[in-house]
């Protein structure tokens, strides 16, 4: 049974950002973290009358639970994030459109003449035996469920070269992916850029279309399991995702296409790695298996996924078998309960 730490932030103790803050709790690898995380709304909108410009202060959005003092990680190690479970805490969730926000209306950046999007307020019905979320229509009386799908869509690290970046912002150090690949089973590489790490997550998603194309997924507070452990020596330039399955990279940039070639990039440097192979057949391999779905297209950077199957690929125990040692740790841990 691994060692077990609990953790539910109070209502002043969330961060907003990665770096800049300081550890709530020192954990050596092969920890087990139970946490709790509240919305990306701090929980303030529980009603379709409650709208985000009103209730909502901005840049406080995404309350971060942590960071984590991770006991021996060094600049230029990876910390890998197993998450053994991700539970919607609540049996509702919302959505929103926000007034300048999204990937179908005028911004700040794509200005024009237009007038904003109406600003609306959804709440999903979670029921969480049947894992569904119920939608329900505005304007009629149309209602369907779709699967639930518990992701979380901000995990991080410390940024490199001291910055502190807000917890709406993905980029290198990881953040605000909004990736519906962040699931349950699912092992996240982050590479290290301060002593201990510092990691934080938060931004629970019941779940989240591929784009998050309003800008706003299904948003609800989680209760969530993860096991921490440390990779030395091992560099991870951008954030990496491995499941049984799949492994995946991401990138997020603007513009768009520069955030596919980060993530194609980091793929084809990966495979080079893992198999031994030259860059040039890497890319070649690479162009031909991948898939490459959206993340977001809404943040202050956008987010692609670079997804290969393992099945194509020989049976390596990539990033020296981390996930399936993960893996491990969680069933003796589920075992243990």
């Amino acid at each position: 049974m691994p060692n077990v730490v609990a953790y539910t932030p109070t209502p002043d103790s969330y961060v907003w950002t990665f770096g800049g803050a300081a550890p709530v709790a020192t954990i050596a690898p092969g920890t087990v973290v139970e946490l709790f995380t509240e919305d990306c709304f701090a929980g303030k909108i529980q009603s379709e009358d409650d709208l985000v410009s009103v209730v909502c202060e901005f840049p406080f959005l995404n309350p971060q639970t942590g960071p984590f003092y991770v006991e021996g990680a060094e600049v230029g190690d990876t910390i890998a994030v197993h998450f053994i479970s991700i539970e919607p805490a609540r049996d509702w969730a919302v959505s929103t459109t926000v007034p300048l926000f999204g990937a179908l209306t005028s911004t700040h950046l794509t200005a024009s003449l237009h007038d904003p999007l109406p600003e609306l307020v959804w709440i999903w019905e979670l029921d969480r035996q049947a894992r569904t979320c119920r939608f329900s229509a505005k304007h009629s009386d149309f209602t369907t469920t779709l699967p639930m799908d518990p992701m979380h869509g901000t995990v991080g690290v410390a940024p490199a070269n001291l910055e502190v970046r807000s917890a709406l912002v993905p980029d290198a150090h990881g953040g605000n992916l909004d990736t519906p690949e962040m699931r349950e089973g699912v092992t996240c590489y982050l590479g290290v850029n301060v002593e201990g790490a510092l990691f934080s997550l938060g931004d629970g998603h019941a779940r989240q279309g591929e784009g998050e194309t309003c800008g706003v997924a299904v948003e609800c507070a989680m209760n969530t399991v993860v096991v921490i452990d440390l990779i030395k020596g091992v560099t991870t330039p951008w954030p990496r995702l491995e499941s049984d399955t799949h492994i995946l990279s991401t990138g997020s940039a603007r513009p768009l296409e520069d955030a596919f070639r980060i993530a194609q990039l980091d793929m084809v440097n990966w495979v080079a790695e893992e198999l031994g192979l030259s860059h040039m057949d890497a890319y070649q391999f690479v162009s031909q298996a991948v898939q490459s779905p959206l993340a977001n297209v809404c943040d202050t950077n956008y987010t692609s996924i670079a997804k290969i199957e393992k099945r194509h690929l020989p049976q390596l125990p990539f990033r020296n078998g981390t996930h399936d040692k993960l893996k491990a740790l969680a069933a003796s841990y589920r075992n243990g309960r």
